[in-house]
């Protein structure tokens, strides 16, 4: 999924810094392993500390992981790579709201203290027994408020720490380098989504089965609903909207895809398009400088998730859970809603905080002749479009002036 990740945003973004945004997500795959396995699996999942944060010396280093007791019906040691998969895409989400003018330095520092302070403690809260948010009935399947929530808050404090790019200033409409990167970018992701899914049932069974039917169904529903919809406002239907449409609807089943039938996941991935879609339009209209509309579809995306979670959770479709309001239960929409705003408070604070203090310590901001010049360049030394650079007598990139002859 990072991987696709990296093609999704890596298409969306200018020719000059498609590299640099790809790097940027794919690095995560190398940097959060590590983080995981020193410490972060521990504070996820360790010995519960009041139920706020693990015990970081319970696995420090995966001491004990290898022979240790199953976690539920499969080995610890796999249980700690499942989720390293989850605590590696979640900052990885978080780099298309701050595209095209952060220093990769900046970021990489951003995701060990992001991993460390922002998603292992909430993971602790919604995933561990002793978790605050467990003990108090919230449901996230496979991680509405772990992954998407906490990432798209992050990206919203991102976006407006940095503050807005020379171009989303001049209102240039930049085009996307590669289009279809962004379509190998959606089907690595729609097809590992069902592993992400069904996977969090840990286990070859039926709610296995459902988790993986509730999520292809919503994807595709919400890839038609944002195109639809896009016709409906006088807009072409184009192959990015599906795209993204899709993504939105993978964000938003996430937390119900084990505790919603067929029928519902539909609803929730149609409801889920049309509100980001909408989110999308008016953000565009401000001053906030999202790079790729990370906070209206991975934040918005997942609240609505996880608030639709508490409308159509059903215990016919996974008995360990609740019935949500749609069946006379508001408690749990309720639930939901106070898990939902604890996330989203807590993520955006702290992650700001993060943002903050690492401008402190070395720039975020890439320079003005760096923005101009593109990340790929001055961050990497490496080009997407070749043809248009020479390697001068330092061994540095050059940007060739080209001309076009009618």
């Amino acid at each position: 999924m990072t991987p696709g990740l990296s093609f999704f945003y890596g298409g969306m973004v200018n020719k000059k810094n498609v590299i640099s945004t790809m790097m940027q997500s794919f690095i995560a795959t190398g940097l959060i392993s590590i983080v995981w396995v020193v410490v972060g699996f521990s504070l996820a999942f360790g010995d519960s500390k009041g139920g706020l944060i693990g015990d970081p010396s319970t696995y420090f280093f995966f001491n004990g992981v290898g022979s240790g007791e199953p976690w539920g019906t499969i080995p610890l040691l796999l249980f700690a790579l499942f989720q390293l998969k989850f605590a590696v895409i979640t900052p990885a989400l978080v780099v298309g709201a701050v595209a095209e003018r952060i220093r990769f330095t900046s970021y990489v520092l951003f995701m060990v203290l992001f991993s460390l302070l922002v998603y292992a403690p909430i993971a602790h809260w919604t995933w561990h027994a002793d978790g605050i948010l467990f003990k108090l009935g919230v449901l996230d399947f496979a991680g509405g408020t772990v992954v998407h929530i906490s990432a798209g808050c992050a990206a919203l404090a991102g976006a407006l720490v940095l503050k807005r790019r020379k171009a989303h200033i001049a209102k240039q409409e930049l085009q996307p380098a590669n289009i279809p990167f962004v379509l190998i970018g959606t089907g690595l992701l729609w097809f590992g989504w069902f592993g992400f899914n069904a996977g969090s049932s840990l286990g070859a069974n039926s709610l296995a089965v459902s988790a993986f039917a509730a999520t292809n169904t919503a994807t595709a529903a919400a890839g038609l609903a944002w195109i639809f919809f896009d016709v409906i406002r006088g807009r072409k239907p184009s192959m990015l909207g599906f795209c993204i449409g899709a993504v939105v609807g993978m964000v938003a089943i996430t937390p119900a895809a084990g505790y919603v039938g067929v029928p519902q996941s539909m609803v929730i991935g149609f409801i889920a398009a049309i509100i980001s879609n909408v989110v999308v339009h008016y953000k565009n209209k401000s001053s906030v400088d999202d790079t790729l509309d990370v906070f209206p579809c991975h934040g918005v995306g997942g609240m609505t998730g996880m608030l639709l979670t508490g409308v159509f959770a059903s215990t016919a479709i996974n008995p360990a859970a609740a019935d949500g309001w749609a069946y006379g239960n508001f408690d749990l929409f309720y639930k939901q809603l106070l898990g939902l705003l604890l996330v989203v408070a807590y993520s955006f604070v702290v992650s700001w905080g993060i943002f903050k203090l690492i401008n402190l310590i070395h720039p975020l901001r890439v320079t003005e002749e760096e923005e101009e010049l593109g990340l790929d360049v001055t961050q990497h030394n490496e080009v997407y479009h070749p043809n248009n650079f020479s390697i001068n007598g330092s061994g540095h990139l050059k940007e060739e002036e080209t001309a076009i002859h009618g």
